[in-house]
């Protein structure tokens, strides 16, 4: 074994097989799993218990921000910096703010979706442990992988190996991270 374990993972033959284990091992408290198939299961989102990503949340701090930055550079350009009196209009007008702070709304809230992904995917990872798994390119072809981390709080090598091997998960092997 090398420096560093990530996990164990387990290969299944079909969508039945995976969600059946996916259940198992969230009913037997483990929280840092994954599971990998070669196309989307139905149900599986439930039985990992995933929520709504926090990206858009992300998304709308960063348009909100920037909608109300541009806002507040145009009062203070227009009102204290530099006021200036064109026509008898007032110093600062709403109308006329609206289409500058919406289209920074727009650039913030994209570039916001873009580095709320990234950051909560944590990438930009160049490698993956994963990918040096000898059986882990099946998962783009027929097989599903389930793999249970490390980091679990209830990780035990055996003891995961067990339920693993027991919920009928073939190819039971340990995942090392080289990095």
């Amino acid at each position: 074994m090398s420096e560093k374990l990530y996990g164990i993972s387990a290969e299944f033959d079909s969508p039945a097989a995976i969600l059946r284990a996916a259940k198992k091992v969230r009913d037997a408290g483990y929280r840092r799993w994954d599971a990998f198939t070669p196309f989307p299961v139905h149900g599986m989102d439930q039985v990992m218990q995933l929520g709504n990503s926090l990206v858009g949340w992300v998304s709308l701090a960063m348009g909100a921000g920037a909608f109300a930055s541009v806002v507040g550079l145009l009062w203070f350009t227009n009102a204290f910096d530099y006021p200036l009196i064109v026509g008898g209009k007032p110093m600062f007008s709403v109308p006329m703010t609206f289409v500058p702070s919406y289209i920074m709304l727009i650039m913030g809230g994209a570039i916001g979706a873009l580095v709320g992904m990234l950051g909560l995917n944590q990438l930009p990872r160049l490698h993956h442990p994963l990918l040096d798994h000898k059986r882990f390119d099946l998962v783009s072809r027929d097989k599903f992988i389930l793999v249970i981390g490390a980091q679990d709080e209830k990780f035990c090598a055996t003891e995961t190996r067990k339920l693993l091997e027991g919920i009928g998960g073939a190819h039971v092997a340990l995942v090392e991270d080289h990095d």
